[in-house]
């Protein structure tokens, strides 16, 4: 009777299958899917497998490549309610045999059954050498005796490998298996004792040893010596047993020339009552070394014996080295996934079947659910959008730049999202894809409360500021306006208030330009004008803020006008501010010299204008910090006019440097207009 593997998760369609077959001839096994069914198909148990491709889902061509991936030989026959081109391709090259359309048909699926599964078998050698007329001379002849002795080495031969297979049953656990190694040589030898020691290689996460211990040789498994010597007792690579077996690189009995010169070599057979050391190699190395008395009786152990446990420790030397990898393995396995597990980002991969191979405890706690069926956190459970995101990136191989996600239940909540591939190899289809999620909710709400501070600050500051600059200009103002009554006819007091609400005024006036500057955006009136003469006003301007009958400006234009296009009247009041920064730097005798230059390509000119004063200059601390808001060096002021005239530079997109010098220089450039030249 043949088995035939049915998968679908819809009972209708397996009682179509069973009822269009002959219970005599097939025997039918329904499971839900692949997992359900991996014991049947690793183990080749069913003679072919029906596959419901419509109620798999539609990734039914991941679920036929996870067949083919467990078993490469059972046919399987997929069926579908309709026929799709590119889906057909897709099965066929992914292993499926047959694809039949539903309903289930059953002369059909008999027929396609008896093909598939009544395979001939290629025809088995019978060992018998046909006679016929073969001559007389031609038949070799056959020694009886020599023949039983071949056949009973066979069988010897054959009981050793067959027991030796017993081992593999702790091929993961390598001090077990050594135990069982042992026990298995003293019942086919009768070894009296025995001692296996080892060069294990030691694993950056657990120990760090020095050069000299890792040329040691400890023991991992005895039989038949006592456990308190073994406890302080060691080989070396570098001396005694241990090294002449690392040079010899073979069996080191006893009794030979190597070891009679060598008296730690005869010390260490003595304390272990050992009559030969076996090594036990790996690929190209020597991992430790074996030791061995004779047998129970007394009689040393033959050649040949030492020859078959010499090649038996050359598997279990590949079966350590395996073990110690996956040591390994598991060990920077488990340091991965505590790091993961204790990242505060959320980190979730998912397979190609869509199945999460791993999620943190981050990604549980933002987009986990309560799961009863399986308690962990599964791909349904994720927004759609995320899902439609990694299930694109499965698709594609191509990682997606980092985006922002804000989930519609919960809109306060922002998260920074990446998706990249995980590729196997020179595979061009990823096997896995990573998503990360960090959540940005808690940061956004600081940088906004950061910022609200900052402005905080900032109006405080200024409020503060103007406060004091315009109960500077109020005090003059105030005190005549005290002793008006008294004096208004006095001339002298007359013209004093003049003067007073004068200056008055223009420190209000130029207060109110300052913050009339400093807060407008964009909006600038463009027009083209010369350089010089907006060079002439702005001194003008300053001289009204700062007069002082010795003034002098020393301007050199390069004797060729030159044209600027923007908004006049704020690079006027950025002009003037430097001006007057220059004027109020000596001002028993100020002087400022303007040099002013054309440079740069006839594509891309640029006008240079120099502003250089008497003064004491600037060290490179305050050349940093001048342009700043509210940093002054005067008592009076508001520190404002050099930040308000660097904002309406770079709003015409031009640039203010201030130049640590022994005499203030502040260089300004500004795009020039060639149109207008």
């Amino acid at each position: 009777m043949k088995t035939i593997l049915v998968l679908s998760p819809h009972p209708d369609f397996v009682e179509s299958v069973r009822a269009a077959l002959s219970p005599e001839q097939y025997r039918i096994v329904h499971r839900l899917n692949v997992e359900e069914a991996e014991p049947l198909i690793v183990h080749g148990l069913a003679s072919a497998s029906i596959l419901d491709a419509d109620l798999m889902g539609v990734e039914s061509v991941w679920v036929i490549e996870r067949l083919r991936r467990r078993d490469t030989r059972t046919p399987i026959i997929a069926y579908t309610e309709a026929t799709h081109s590119d889906w057909e391709e897709e099965a066929f090259l992914r292993g499926v045999t047959h694809i039949l359309t539903k309903p289930v048909r059953s002369r059909l699926l008999n027929s396609v059954l008896e093909r598939l599964t009544d395979q001939p078998q290629p025809p088995r050698s019978s060992g018998i050498v046909p006679t016929g007329n073969v001559p007389a001379l031609s038949r070799p002849t056959v020694d009886p005796v020599a023949a039983a002795n071949r056949y009973a080495n066979v069988a010897q031969t054959l009981d050793v490998l067959r027991d030796f297979s017993s081992i593999l049953t702790h091929s993961l656990d390598a001090e077990a298996m050594l135990k069982q190694f042992l026990q298995f040589l003293r019942e086919i030898l009768s070894v009296n004792r025995a001692a296996i020691f080892l060069n294990r290689p030691c694993s950056p996460l657990t120990e760090v040893l020095s050069p000299d211990d890792t040329r040691r040789l400890r023991v991992a498994a005895a039989i038949g010596i006592s456990s308190g010597l073994l406890e302080h007792f060691e080989l070396s690579l570098d001396t005694g047993i241990g090294a002449q077996v690392s040079r010899l690189g073979r069996i080191l009995r006893r009794d030979s020339d190597e070891v009679r010169v060598d008296t730690e070599a005869q010390k260490e057979f003595e304390l272990l009552g050992a009559q030969v050391a076996v090594p036990i190699p790996s690929r190209d190395t020597i991992i430790g070394v074996a030791v061995f008395d004779g047998r129970v009786t007394g009689e040393p152990l033959v050649n040949a014996e030492l020859e078959m446990v010499f090649h038996l420790l050359e598997q279990v030397g590949l079966a350590l080295r395996n073990i110690w990898l996956h040591d390994q393995l598991a060990g920077n396995h488990e340091m991965m996934a505590n790091v993961l597990r204790e990242l505060s980002s959320a980190c979730i991969v998912v397979g190609r079947d869509l199945k999460v191979l791993h999620a943190n405890k981050s990604a549980r706690r933002h987009f986990g659910r309560k799961n009863e069926r399986t308690g962990g956190l599964e791909f349904s459970d994720l927004p759609q959008a995320l899902g439609a995101k990694i299930y694109q990136v499965l698709k594609t191989g191509a990682a997606l730049e980092p985006f922002r996600y804000q989930p519609e239940n919960s809109p306060g909540t922002i998260y920074s999202v990446s998706v990249v591939p995980f590729q196997r190899g020179n595979s061009a289809v990823p096997s896995s894809a990573l998503l990360t999620a960090d959540d940005l909710s808690q940061g956004e709400q600081l940088r906004r409360l950061e910022v609200e501070a900052a402005n905080l600050r900032l109006i405080r500051t200024m409020a503060d500021r103007m406060a004091h600059e315009i109960g500077n200009a109020m005090v003059p103002i105030s005190t005549h306006q005290q002793l008006l009554g008294e004096k208004l006819g006095d001339p002298e007091f007359l013209e004093s208030l003049d003067r007073a609400m004068g200056d008055g005024v223009k420190r209000v006036s130029r207060l109110v330009n300052q913050m009339r500057f400093l807060a407008r955006e964009g909006n600038l009136e463009q027009e083209a004008f010369p350089i010089e003469k907006l060079i002439q006003d702005a001194y003008q301007e300053a001289r009204r803020q700062q007069p002082s009958a010795g003034a002098q400006l020393k301007f050199d234009d390069g004797g060729k006008p030159l044209f600027v296009t923007g908004d006049r009247a704020a690079l006027k009041h950025a002009l003037a501010e430097i001006m007057l920064n220059a004027l109020q730097a000596n001002p028993q005798k100020p002087q400022v010299d303007i040099d002013l230059q054309a440079v740069g390509s006839n594509g891309d000119q640029a006008v240079t204008i120099t502003v250089q004063d008497n003064g004491s200059g600037f060290s490179a601390e305050s050349a940093k910090k001048i342009p700043s808001p509210f940093y002054t060096t005067r008592n009076v002021g508001l520190g404002l006019g050099l930040a308000v005239s660097q904002k309406i530079i770079e709003t015409h997109h031009g640039t203010l440097e201030i130049i640590p010098s022994p005499s203030g220089v502040v260089r300004i450039s500004l795009p020039m207009n060639a149109s207008a030249q």
